[in-house]
């Protein structure tokens, strides 16, 4: 029986074999790859990089093909952003944020919702920033002053990727009136939508980071409020629950991506170091090659066999996402909060190996003292703390126990 999608259509079986992604997904990485450590020390917005993604129908990949979009499924959506982050994890998470946000009025909205707002996205090959970001309980930093015609907002926000670049900004924001919490479209070209990039970061240069703020931008009822959000985890639905899931899960294949680039990265530049005197070899015995060194073969095999292990777990995190995502409205509490913990045990898990695997990579290729130049390794390890700090594995571990020890479920959320 073919699986129904959150609006009931049918959705034909499209495994990722079958499909000319992992092909253009290969070159597009490849080519980002090429002059990834002149364009990360750089530092520019990433227009040029966008373009890339875009020509190469990447944005458009979880839009329905009826809407002008490519038809791909979660599980292809993640597989993409994996292979472009380990050649440029900011183009990696710059993507991974534009996906969940595609898929917001589905989330949020209705069937018919998703139906107007779509095929704007995918005929203009949009690349879309924000957030959904509204803390339960607590006031807003944006705000919709109601008109005539629908509302102005104002106000302030800093976005963690894609605001630089973005075609569209989707937003949560709050009715000063009502108290009502909407999903509203916003463009940045607006002359009241001030766009600061963010300097001077440390890592994930290229993610488009910066702060917006909003004076009086227009946003009518009928175009540019796409729905209601839910005011907190009482009146947030199972399905609703999972778009915050959906953009951590894609964040965790940023991070093993990462850590997968990283590791082919270094180990090209340890098979081809030149031979290292006796005395100064960390085993003392195997001068002509140092990648025949027993110590630092131990140590990229333990290295090895974290990704894998983060692989593995982010895998089956995948899987319980794209099968609940399927259910749709009949996702029940249970479904949810199973889910929950398995994505909760993707980030911890590939956050602590980023961080463990780029740190270790420095001190085996002797770049620890020379960020910012020699041969590049530096920009996973700045990249790796700048993408981890934004969600701390010990907020997940504790999740985690939780749930194992007292059978609690994760708190709902429409945080995204």
């Amino acid at each position: 029986m073919p699986k129904k999608s959150a609006d009931g259509q049918s959705l034909p079986p499209t495994p990722v074999e079958e499909t000319p992604w992992p092909r253009i997904v290969r070159e597009l990485a490849d080519d980002l790859a090429t002059d990834a450590i002149a364009r990360e020390r750089a530092g520019k917005s990433p227009t040029d990089e966008v373009e890339r993604l875009r020509e190469a129908g990447l944005l458009d990949l979880l839009t329905p093909t009826r809407t002008a979009g490519q038809g791909s499924d979660w599980r292809t959506a993640c597989a993409v952003v994996r292979e472009i982050a380990a050649a440029d994890s900011s183009m990696g998470e710059l993507l991974a944020r534009h996906y969940a946000l595609a898929w917001s009025t589905r989330f949020f909205g209705s069937a018919d919702t998703a139906g107007r707002h779509e095929p704007r996205v995918a005929e203009e090959h949009w690349l879309l920033g924000g957030s959904i970001d509204i803390p339960a309980g607590s006031p807003t930093d944006l705000m919709l002053a109601p008109t005539g015609t629908g509302y102005v907002l104002g106000g302030r926000r800093s976005f963690a990727a894609g605001v630089t670049v973005a075609d569209r900004l989707i937003l949560g924001a709050t009715c000063a009136k009502t108290g009502d919490l909407l999903l509203v479209l916003v463009d940045p070209a607006h002359p009241g939508v001030l766009v600061e990039a963010a300097s001077e970061r440390v890592g994930q240069r290229l993610a488009g980071a910066g702060s917006v703020d909003f004076d009086n931008v227009p946003v009518s009822s009928a175009d540019h409020v796409l729905c209601a959000l839910p005011r907190d985890e009482h009146t947030t639905s199972p399905f609703s629950a999972l778009a915050p899931l959906a953009l951590r899960l894609l964040l965790a294949h940023v991070a093993l991506g990462l850590t997968e680039g990283a590791l082919t990265e270094a180990r090209d530049i340890s098979r081809t170091a030149p031979p290292v005197p006796a005395a100064t070899t960390m085993g003392g015995a195997y001068a002509e090659r140092p990648s025949d060194d027993p110590y630092l073969l131990l140590a990229y095999g333990e290295l090895a066999i974290g990704a894998h292990t983060s692989a593995t777990v982010v895998e089956h995190a995948t899987q319980a996402l794209a099968d609940a995502v399927a259910l749709g409205p009949e996702l029940s509490v249970d479904h949810h909060a199973d889910v929950a913990v398995l994505v909760s045990a993707a980030e911890a898990v590939t956050g602590r190996t980023a961080v463990h695997t780029t740190t270790r990579l420095l001190e085996l290729t002797a770049d620890a003292d020379d960020l910012d130049g020699g041969t590049g390794l530096d920009r996973f390890w700045r990249n790796a703390r700048v993408l981890t700090a934004q969600t701390p594995s010990s907020h997940r571990l504790r999740d985690i126990g939780d749930h194992f020890l007292n059978g609690a479920r994760p708190p709902f959320t429409a945080r995204v």
